[in-house]
């Protein structure tokens, strides 16, 4: 199916609680802007599709999601730039992996029209809440849960597609501590870990306090079958520079989820010239470069954090510190070369945005 602008109702909001945000004091994903986007998969065809006043939906104890945990998510982000135009960031990349979630999950699949047109209904009406200023942007969440009621174990038959907004700024203050986790698991091969499923945040919760408690802010996630290779760090992908080089690693351990902000960051470094290798790395090698000094920077990328530095890792026990070597840095680069791409103050020559008025 192909969806248009006209096939949504629209339902607005006959107040905005735009006038009550405090732009200063934004807590992450606290803040909802007036509107939401829904629709719904029923008999094999998806349809009701609108637009409709955030607020309560009504669901039924026995509905499979809160059973069987059939739930998938998207995070991406809208930017205003200085000449006032909305982008969007790679938003075709996120219908994508929502898909490829869906297809993992057993779930139905949301046709990129739906996710795209969704997307832009959405903004449309509630594009004032875009703010105009470096550092803020406006969060997306597309999300995907089965709505069957029932209690058998099974695919659900029935789904609802919504999109959520809220304004954000920085999701870190400064660079981050983070401890090596050696015990606990994200993903294991054969499981969900390629997927952006809700049970996968579920079962970090527990790891990931244990390290704050500890005063790590996020966790370096390790293979669950040896605990001898690095994999992701909290809701990030991991690079590390080592004499120079760029280091990830590679996607094929099907543990690791295809992050939208990696593929550009490396996109965006090999365009540089940089060396950029995409490589297992074992926590052997990691320690061994932090200890000697040839690793120079550790840094995660995600959606949320966009570009996120390190600055203490502790492994086995040992903290290891990296020097703060600011602007010149590879992460400040990368970072100050893809905000600068988002917000329409540089050439867009991949054409990664999306603008609200495509």
């Amino acid at each position: 199916m192909v969806l248009t602008s006209a096939d949504i109702a629209i339902n607005s909001r006959e107040t905005s609680k735009l006038s009550s945000v405090n732009w200063d004091q934004l807590l992450f994903g606290r803040t909802f802007t007036d509107h939401m986007f829904s629709a719904d998969f029923t008999e094999g065809v998806w349809g009701n599709f609108r637009i409709e006043p955030y607020g309560p939906i009504s669901i039924e104890p026995s509905l499979s999601a809160l059973h069987y945990g059939q739930s998938i998510f998207e995070g991406l982000k809208a930017f205003r730039g200085s000449d006032g135009q909305v982008r969007v960031f790679r938003p075709e990349m996120n219908a994508k992996r929502l898909n490829a979630s869906a297809r993992r999950m057993c779930m139905a699949e949301v046709p990129e029209s739906v996710f795209m047109e969704g997307l832009k209904a959405l903004l449309n009406i509630d594009s004032e809440w875009v703010y105009g200023k470096t550092g803020y942007s406006l969060y997306l969440r597309p999300f995907l849960f089965a709505t069957e009621t029932y209690l058998g174990i099974k695919p659900s038959d029935s789904y609802r597609f919504m999109i959520l907004a809220s304004p954000v700024g920085a999701y870190y203050e400064g660079r981050i501590r983070v401890r090596v986790e050696q015990e606990y698991s994200r993903a294991s091969i054969g499981g969900t870990g390629t997927a952006k499923a809700a049970g996968n945040y579920a079962a970090s919760l527990y790891p990931a306090l244990i390290g704050q408690k500890e005063g790590y802010r996020q966790l370096i996630w390790t293979d669950s079958a040896t605990h001898t290779h690095i994999e992701e760090s909290g809701t990030m992908n991991l690079f590390l520079v080592k004499n120079g080089a760029l280091i990830t690693p590679p996607l094929d351990s099907k543990t690791i989820l295809a992050g939208v902000t990696r593929d550009s960051i490396l996109a965006l470094s090999r365009r540089r010239g940089w060396e950029t290798y995409e490589q297992p790395i074992s926590v052997d090698f990691l320690e061994e470069g932090l200890a000697e000094g040839s690793i120079t920077e550790v840094f995660g990328t995600g959606t949320a954090a966009t570009v996120a530095g390190i600055e203490c890792i502790g492994v086995r026990g040992k903290d290891y510190y990296l020097a703060d070597l600011g602007a010149e840095s590879r992460s400040a680069q990368l970072a100050a070369e893809l905000s600068a791409i988002k917000m329409g103050e540089a050439p867009d020559s991949m054409h990664w945005n999306w603008t609200l008025t495509q």
